[in-house]
């Protein structure tokens, strides 16, 4: 079963659902629709992040379809869902901005499951968030007065839970930054702030710092930082944007060879209901040619 799952994350990118969603709020849905994934091969890699990615490390690079939800699924319910055409999952393993922070089926044994029925894992950490938030339930976790001090913390404390977790140095962990006023030059220089230092601890203690928000507020961010030629960004772009069809390469937010290769993960749907195996769900779908974690 493993090895059939490790084909399939070759191949999953062939049959892609997809649905019309607003990036603010979404209605659950059952039905979907293949397509073939536009944007061609990727790009080469931008000259421009060579200090990010100078270490060169990445785990093992995953290309398909991907599925995250607020609450792990229980590993029989992944088991049966074994049946689907995705191929990697997004895991909230840790932060204090998560909207489900007591994870019932999340642990060593969990993921040790999943890896074993071949399931690639995506670890996202909810952390502080900007000053500049948008989401009212997020507005009581917003960074604070000291964002250096506060990212390379959170930092410490990813790379601890994902130690705790079994997940190895090298794997990626996300860092979940939800919508902001990223034109509030006082407020996106403390997220900026905040952002680098997470991503210079979980870096320096071997692992690869990757960043998720939506792509006109924390990755137009990221990217305009890119271009000004800001050192310790995140080393993979995970970029919300709904309402299209799933592509990887066309994202305006991105200069065309920015993280590249592998280095890009497109979330096109959220708050979509699917039920296989007999088990159903409500997650958000994504496009993934990125790494996904191993474990020690």
């Amino acid at each position: 079963m493993r090895h059939r799952k490790k084909l399939l994350g070759i191949v999953l990118g062939l049959a892609l659902a997809t649905l019309a969603m607003d990036t603010e709020a979404g209605s659950a849905a059952t039905t979907t629709t293949t397509i073939t994934p536009p944007g061609g091969p990727p790009p080469g890699p931008d000259p421009g992040l060579a200090r990010a990615t100078s270490a060169g490390r990445a785990g093992a690079a995953f290309y398909g379809r991907a599925f995250d939800t607020c609450q792990a699924p229980s590993a029989d319910t992944m088991r049966r869902w074994l049946e689907s055409d995705y191929g990697a999952v997004g895991v909230y393993f840790g932060g204090r901005g998560r909207a489900c922070p007591n994870q019932r089926h999340l642990s060593r044994s969990w993921l040790r499951s999943v890896d074993e029925m071949g399931w690639g894992v995506l670890p996202l950490y909810v952390g502080s968030q900007s000053p500049c938030v948008v989401a009212e339930n997020k507005q009581h976790v917003r960074i604070g007065r000291s964002p250096a001090r506060q990212g390379a913390r959170e930092g410490g404390d990813a790379v601890s839970r994902a130690q705790d977790l079994g997940i190895a140095p090298e794997s990626p962990l996300y860092l979940d930054m939800e919508s902001y006023r990223q034109n509030d030059r006082a407020c996106a220089r403390d997220t900026l702030a905040f952002v680098r230092a997470w991503n210079r601890e979980v870096r320096s203690q071997g692992y690869v710092p990757g960043f998720y928000s939506s792509a006109n507020s924390g990755v137009r961010h990221m990217d305009e930082a890119r271009r000004q030629g800001v050192d310790d960004l995140p080393e993979v772009i995970w970029f919300a944007r709904w309402n299209i069809q799933p592509d990887l390469y066309g994202e305006p937010a991105l200069g065309q060879d920015a993280w590249q290769p592998n280095r890009r993960i497109h979330q096109y749907a959220g708050n979509v209901t699917e039920r296989h195996g007999g088990r159903t769900i409500t997650i958000d779908r994504n496009l993934v040619d990125a790494p996904v974690a191993t474990l020690g």
